[in-house]
């Protein structure tokens, strides 16, 4: 119980965001969007690569017979804590369809490995409700807390699969800090006065995949 709780509050950032809240686990990221041939979006696969020091940490945490890696019991347990902790937070996972939030459902597993010292995170999830390809529809993975830094290397890690999107253009937007903050100056500042650890304004900042159909 002391591990999950630890974990949520890692993951989470659970503690009230401050004017200087920054990161404190660092993920690189990879993120599939699927659609079928009836041109309906089915699902967004994720792949977290978690940094190596809250990795270490995660080893620490879990390995409960001490052998110095992570059993498949062990990771079974991993993925399962996560599957729990970020239930409240739609798993980091964002779709809105011309601007409306499309909510996510709870993805049936998470799978964990490790590779080189780092763990790996490794889950799809599926819309709560019919989404068609039409209008302008964006996805993005970000944290509202603050607390975990999610990052795409490259472009080609946000990738449409599937027939239907042949008739979608495909664009990655990565936001300039600067621009947003001064498009939004002032809705930012009465957010943040108003409920500075409840805001969800970091979307703003975050990278995206939009596809218009």
């Amino acid at each position: 119980m002391i591990k999950k709780r630890w974990l949520a509050a890692a993951l989470l950032g659970l503690t009230p965001v401050s004017a200087d809240a920054h990161p404190h686990i660092f993920v690189e990221a990879r993120m599939e969007v699927l659609a079928n041939d009836k041109g309906e979006l089915t699902e967004v696969r994720n792949v977290w690569r978690f940094d190596e020091l809250f990795s270490s940490s995660v080893l620490l945490d879990f390995d409960k017979n001490t052998n110095g890696k992570l059993d498949d019991s062990e990771l079974a347990e991993l993925g399962e804590t996560m599957r729990t902790s970020l239930a409240d937070f739609h798993y980091f996972t964002t779709i809105t369809q011309d601007g409306k939030n499309i909510p996510v459902l709870k993805p049936d597993v998470i799978h964990v490995s490790v590779q080189d010292q780092q763990v790996l995170a490794f889950f799809a999830v599926k819309p709560s409700q019919p989404v068609h390809l039409k209008g302008r529809l964006a996805f993005g993975i970000y944290d509202p807390s603050l607390y975990t830094s999610i990052d795409f290397p490259n472009d080609a890690d946000l990738v449409q699969e599937g027939k239907s999107f042949g008739a979608c253009k495909r664009q990655v937007v990565r936001p300039n800090p600067d621009e947003v903050i001064s498009q939004n100056q002032a809705s930012l500042t009465d957010a943040f006065f108003n409920d500075p650890s409840g805001t969800d304004m970091t979307k703003l900042f975050a990278t995206r995949l939009e596809v218009t159909c």
